[in-house]
C-alpha cells in the first residue's frame, strides 16, 4: 500500500517518534508504515486521517490503483 504519511509528518514537523506518540503506536511501526513494510489497521488509519485533517484515501493508496 502506497502512502504520503512521510510527507505529511515533514509537512507538519513532526518526528517518527512524535507521530508515534500521536498515534499511539510505536515510532518502529511508523517507519514501517512509511516504508511499505506495514499496512495500518482501520483505526490506525482512521487516526491518521483525523490527525492530518485528511480523508483516510488522501494518505494510503492502494498499490494496485
Amino acid at each position: 500500500m502506497k502512502n504520503r504519511l512521510k510527507v505529511l509528518r515533514a509537512e507538519h514537523n513532526l518526528t517518527q517518534a512524535k507521530l508515534a506518540e500521536l498515534l499511539d503506536v510505536s515510532r518502529q511501526t511508523v517507519n514501517a508504515i512509511e516504508k511499505g513494510k506495514f499496512d495500518p489497521s482501520l483505526p490506525l488509519a482512521f487516526k491518521a486521517a483525523r490527525l492530518f485533517k485528511l480523508k483516510i484515501e488522501d494518505i494510503f493508496q492502494d498499490e494496485e490503483l
